[in-house]
């Protein structure tokens, strides 16, 4: 159902930016929850950011705070993570994800969405 794509390059030096966007099909994205989770190798996912439907409420992870920013286009079936401010300790593979959901929830539930996409790289150099 979702397919993530990456603008801007999977490489980037500390400090860059970097905005990732997915893409999704079928009737029911504009009526769901989206986030963001990462995984990098030898830990556990974590929670990145979400957003609720209508774009009205969104909820970041304490480590990305202040540097990354999630929202969604309805009307394009897109949701998007711009990352500013990129720091090594943000290297990790990206995974969108829906959720039918509480989107307030979605932090403490980053095994259990009901939808993922395909995961995309990042790499931060320092």
């Amino acid at each position: 159902m979702f397919s993530c794509r990456r603008l801007g390059g999977g490489l980037v030096q500390a400090g860059g930016s970097l905005r990732l966007s997915c893409a999704a099909s079928g009737r029911t994205f504009s009526s769901i929850a989206m986030g963001w989770f990462r995984h990098a190798p030898g830990k556990d996912r974590e929670f990145v950011a979400a957003i609720s439907w209508n774009g009205g409420s969104t909820y970041y992870g304490a480590s990305v705070k202040g540097r990354f920013t999630i929202s969604r286009d309805n009307a394009k079936n897109t949701v998007t993570l711009q990352m500013s401010s990129l720091k090594p300790e943000d290297t990790a593979t990206y995974y969108c994800a829906g959720d039918l959901g509480n989107v307030h929830t979605m932090s403490q539930r980053p095994y259990g969405m009901d939808y993922w996409g395909k995961g995309t790289l990042v790499t931060v150099s320092s």
